[in-house]
């Protein structure tokens, strides 16, 4: 069930007395990319979290919908890729391995043509697809993170802080390859300081500060300038 759009509303979560989010509200679209923006500690790990089903939040819902239907359970979760601050990827195993068992847990078909590409997607190199991920550079890793997150075709792609480890050139390779999995109908969500990386690409900002939604908005694209301009009236 591909989802056209999530919404949340009035999202609440609290760690002890601390609010790490307040009455956020959001309507996240299909062929969309979202630059979450904020300083740290502003909500967006939190928020990404819970839109990810990995995070309970206290007040609050978050609807996923495929036209009129609402999906649920096991049928979320298939469409969800994450990236997260974690790899989540096993050290022991090589990127082929890590992507064979994820794989295998997602049903996904024909799966040595699916890995192959996708790794050829990300950039990682055939020499290095066999050696243990615990070997790998911090931007080597950050890539087969983005494999895994994409190997199921997932129409909700979540990612934090996805260009970290990258030099300037994959950073910008990476940033082109979310512009085409948002052309392809995906509903994209990048949290993110890079705004280089994003800029002609995120059509939809939205700007977290102290667990707050402070702005929001839609355009054609978000040049870099735009992108900064919002980021510093909006997020101090």
């Amino acid at each position: 069930m591909p989802l056209d759009r999530v919404e949340i509303r009035k999202i609440g979560k609290r760690y002890g007395t601390e609010r790490a989010l307040v009455g956020v509200s959001l309507e996240l679209r299909a062929g969309s990319m979202c630059a979450l923006l904020g300083h740290n500690g502003a909500g967006k790990t939190t928020l990404l979290g819970i839109v990810s089903t990995l995070v309970r939040q206290n007040d609050g819902k978050v609807t996923y919908r495929d036209g009129q239907a609402e999906a649920t359970g096991e049928a979320v979760r298939r469409e969800i890729g994450m990236l997260a601050h974690s790899s989540l990827c096993y050290g022991e195993l090589s990127a082929v391995e890590n992507l064979q068992l994820f794989a295998g847990l997602y049903g996904v078909d024909d799966s040595e043509t699916a890995i192959n590409a996708v790794l050829d997607r990300v950039g990682l190199e055939p020499k290095a697809r066999t050696r243990a991920a615990r070997t790998y550079s911090r931007g080597m890793a950050q890539r087969l993170a983005l494999a895994r997150a994409v190997l199921t075709k997932p129409s909700l792609l979540l990612l934090d802080e996805p260009f970290t480890g990258l030099d300037r050139g994959g950073a910008l390779a990476l940033g082109e390859q979310l512009g085409e999995l948002k052309a392809s109908g995906a509903i994209v969500v990048v949290v993110t300081h890079d705004l280089e990386a994003i800029a002609g690409r995120a059509d939809h900002v939205a700007v977290l500060r102290r667990g707050g939604l402070v702005f929001e908005e839609r355009g054609e694209t978000y040049s870099y300038e735009q992108l900064k301009d919002i980021y510093h009236r909006h997020a101090n």
